[in-house]
């Protein structure tokens, strides 16, 4: 299995090149698109970092990928929708947002409480 990991050359072995769908109203659709975007935000000093995944969840042909990270430094929620078809990604929706200072919470559930399934 291939992974991507920063190297975005790799990416068209995950997308549909660009016939890929982005949902994302500040990107533009296809694989270039998506290169153009990381490239503006990179050339600002903005890096969108991944570091934990919380959660996957697939249905027919749509995967939601419940994570966390940084966006500009600020610890950030990401929920990530793909559709895939033919094995490869042909669209994406996707939702950022900065998480609050633990100290600001209100509760101990935290973004990321996921039910146990009991």
């Amino acid at each position: 299995m291939t992974n991507v990991q920063n190297a975005l050359e790799l990416i068209h072995t995950f997308a549909s090149g660009d016939t890929y769908i982005q949902h994302n109203t500040g990107i533009a659709d296809g694989v270039s698109g998506l290169g153009e975007a990381l490239a503006a935000l990179a050339k600002q000093g903005i890096a969108m970092v991944y570091t934990t995944t919380h959660q996957v969840l697939a249905q027919g042909s749509f995967v939601l990928a419940v994570s966390e990270g940084t966006f500009g430094g600020a610890h950030t929620s990401y929920y990530d929708l793909w559709r895939v078809e033919n094995g490869k990604i042909a669209e994406h929706w996707d939702v950022m947002k900065t998480i609050a200072d633990e100290s600001t919470w209100q509760n101990s559930n935290g973004k990321f409480s996921f039910p146990s399934g009991n």
